[in-house]
Parts: structure tokens; sequence; C-alpha cells
């Protein structure tokens, strides 16, 4: 387990932002897929609102941890990807929806040309690392045996491991060829505590149906 903290007992569900709550920007014309990176850009992904309300409701603390390099790379302002941050903690909000921690890493350990050279950097918040879930913990007072991570890829769930936390995962069994989890259990079934780290303890391919099986895991 990673950190201090995690004696408070509240249980709590911190979450990925993109593919988990809000969906990738596509552009068929060019061929490319990024992250949302405008307030305008943001798509809720079904059954998000109907999740997060159903772990609200079971009294679970909803956070967000997510990585955006984006301005480390070069590739977009900080000030777009808070914005679309801020943005997203307000879409929510309009749902009934209380986001009560948004942690973000703006670092990348290479960087790109026109990155900001201050958060070109190898760093310890950067998933999947634990330092945003660990600062998530501390700062709301989780009980990290009874809080998740969840996420729609392999770094999520190397990071609830790391913090100490369980792991949920957003995917459709065998979506990626050549995905580190493309033997993730099938939605339905747990995970086997032999089958190694990056195995979730809980696999959907929608948010309202992983927090089901949350809350019913108590």
């Amino acid at each position: 387990m990673s950190g201090p903290g995690g004696g408070g007992g509240r249980r709590g569900v911190v979450l990925d932002r993109d593919g988990t709550l809000v969906d990738f920007v596509r552009d068929a014309e060019l061929g490319v897929v990024t992250p949302a990176f405008h307030p305008s850009q943001l798509r809720l992904l079904p059954g998000v609102v109907a999740g997060l309300t159903r772990l609200q409701a079971a009294g679970y603390a909803l956070a967000i941890a997510t990585n955006q390099p984006g301005a480390a790379k070069g590739e977009l302002a900080r000030a777009a990807i808070l914005a679309t941050n801020d943005a997203l903690a307000a879409l929510l909000a309009g749902h009934g929806l209380r986001i009560e921690a948004f942690e973000v890493c703006l670092h990348h350990p290479e960087g790109g040309p026109g990155g900001e050279p201050e958060l070109v950097r190898a760093c310890a918040c950067r998933k999947p690392r634990p330092g945003m879930l660990d600062r998530i913990v501390g700062a709301l007072g989780l009980e990290r045996g009874t809080s998740w991570m969840v996420g729609d890829a392999a770094m999520d769930v190397a990071a609830a491991r790391a913090a100490g936390l369980r792991a949920g995962l957003l995917m459709q069994p065998g979506r990626c060829e050549l995905c580190p989890l493309r033997d993730v259990p099938a939605p339905g079934t747990e995970a086997s505590s032999a089958s190694g780290a990056l195995r979730p303890d809980l696999a959907e391919p929608r948010l309202d149906l992983l927090a089901e099986r949350i809350v019913a895991l108590g």
C-alpha cells in the first residue's frame, strides 16, 4: 500500500476522465482520436450519469484523477486542459453529482516540441504511479481497502494496485488484441487473486453496470 492515510472510514471511487467519463474526440477526416480539449467537446459516455448517481447515493465520495500531458508535449495550452476539467465538474454538477476532488497530472517524462519545460519531467503523480490517488485518499479521508479506482486502461489498474485501492475496469473483453488486459475476466465474473497485478477486481463495459456491482460488493 502506498502513502499515508486510508483509515478514515469513508468509501470513495476515483475515476479516470477520458474513455471512462467522457468520450474521445474522433476526427474521421483526419483519422485522429484525441482527448477532449475544449468544454464544447465534452460528451458523457452512456451509463456515466446513472452509474455516478448510484455510487453517490450509496455513500461513495466521487473524485477524478487524470493524466493530461498535452501542455508538456506542446499539443495544447495548460489553460485549455484546466478549463475543460472545470467544465466537466460543472457538467456533472448539473446532474446533481459532486466531484469532491479533481487531480490532474500535467507532466510527461519526454515532452514534445513547444511543450512547457517545467512540465517535462518524471513525476510521482502520473498514472500508473499512485501520487494522484494518494492525494485524493488523504484529502477525503478515504479507506483504501473499500475504495476504488475506475478506469479504462492498464495504467488505471496498476495505479489502483500501487495505491492499495480496488480496481474497476471499463472495457469490452478482447477489445484490443495487443492490450495487456486482453484476457480480463468477462463481465459478471470476479478477478482471481492469483491472476496478476493487472487484473481488475471487477470489469464491465459501462459505468452503470460497474457501479451496481461495486455497491453490491460493498
